[in-house]
């Protein structure tokens, strides 16, 4: 049971800014740590569905709605992930060899593209937040398990483009067959909650995440040669505004 608090403690207190009790980060605690990884997705859809409720209640315009849907997983996770998004654009638009690529992901500076990018991205998801209604949230609260969970399936299943980051790590204490497992079993819990919430949106957004998850392992195989911290969060963060088109474009046909 240790290993498992252990492993808990170390998922959330990596991946969000919930505050944690201290763990020793070595390979036997960070052994589990991607199966609880997901969790940090029903809090923020949790969220989610509270402010739902408090923007009906106050009657807040859509775009105030939008934005605080926006936000929550910014404030729950720190923007850990969009990190890695920025970083990712910067390597991706540099065109130079995958070694060269792949410095950039470390490279702490932000490129131009990196900024470009974040303008756009936000730009576009607050867009379509601002067109989700509170029903079709609820669906979307549950595609913040689905991102993670596709996420840490592809840390026990794809391969690191380095040997020494920090996906290589949790790769390596997570080659379990438990890890995937727990990923099949909360991809199908979430999925089925989505679909009942609203079967047509629910299985829109879940099509529109495994999508992202093929066009994931195909971009970073070929242009990385594997996975990083970086590319992950890349893709979660990529997969949340797909599954966010998909459930308002499902909702328009």
């Amino acid at each position: 049971m240790s290993r498992l608090w252990n492993s808990f403690k170390i998922a959330f207190a990596m991946y969000s800014k919930i505050p944690m009790p201290r763990a020793e980060w070595k390979e036997e605690n960070m052994r589990y740590a991607m199966c609880f990884f997901p969790l940090i997705g029903i809090v923020i859809g949790a969220f989610v569905i509270l402010w739902g409720h408090a923007a009906a209640w106050l009657k807040a315009g859509s775009l105030l709605r939008g934005a605080g849907y926006v936000l929550i997983p910014v404030l729950v996770t720190g923007g850990i992930h969009l990190d890695g998004l920025l970083d990712t654009a910067d390597a991706l638009s540099s065109y130079q060899t995958r070694e060269r690529k792949l410095e950039i992901l470390k490279d702490s500076h932000a490129g131009a593209f990196a900024v470009i990018t974040a303008c756009c991205y936000f730009l576009a998801l607050l867009g379509i937040w601002s067109e989700i209604s509170t029903e079709q949230a609820l669906v979307l609260a549950g595609g913040f398990v689905v991102s993670r969970s596709f996420s840490a399936l592809a840390v026990a299943a794809f391969p690191p483009a380095r040997q020494d980051g920090t996906v290589a790590a949790f790769s390596d204490a997570s080659r379990e067959r438990c890890v995937e497992i727990s990923m099949y079993v909360l991809l199908v819990l979430a999925a089925g909650y989505m679909c009942l919430a609203d079967v047509k949106p629910g299985a829109a957004a879940c099509f529109g995440a495994w999508l992202t998850f093929v066009w994931y392992y195909c971009m970073s195989k070929k242009q990385f040669g594997g996975i990083s911290g970086d590319l992950a969060g890349a893709f979660l963060q990529i997969c949340e505004l797909v599954m966010a088109a998909a459930v308002y474009l499902a909702g328009k046909f």
